[in-house]
């Protein structure tokens, strides 16, 4: 392997860790996240409020699109990904109600 093979491979491997590193985090944040819309979720069923409030998402979306900018990101893609989040939320917040 010459040089400079050897430092690719090297340099693969540490992308690699790291991307490795923040899909944890991801997953981790996820499921942090998670817990909390389930309790936004019971509050809800309890308290007989839709499972859905289009207002907060509007304001959310905004948000984490302004972010996305910031972070160098596709604010598409965070729209798209936050979309497919609120969604599973909403799916959720609706199964406490049965």
């Amino acid at each position: 392997m010459t040089d400079d093979a050897t430092r690719a491979a090297a340099l693969l491997k540490d992308h690699r860790a790291s991307i490795d590193r923040l899909d944890a985090i991801l997953v981790y944040a996820l499921g942090e996240r998670f817990k909390h819309t389930q309790d936004v979720g019971k509050l809800k069923a309890q308290h007989d409020l839709p499972p859905s409030d289009p207002q907060r998402e509007a304001q959310q979306i905004a948000r984490l699109e302004e972010l996305a900018v910031k972070a160098g990101l596709d604010p598409e893609f965070a729209k798209k990904f936050l979309a497919f989040v609120i969604k599973e939320v909403i799916h959720h917040h609706q199964r406490h109600r049965g």
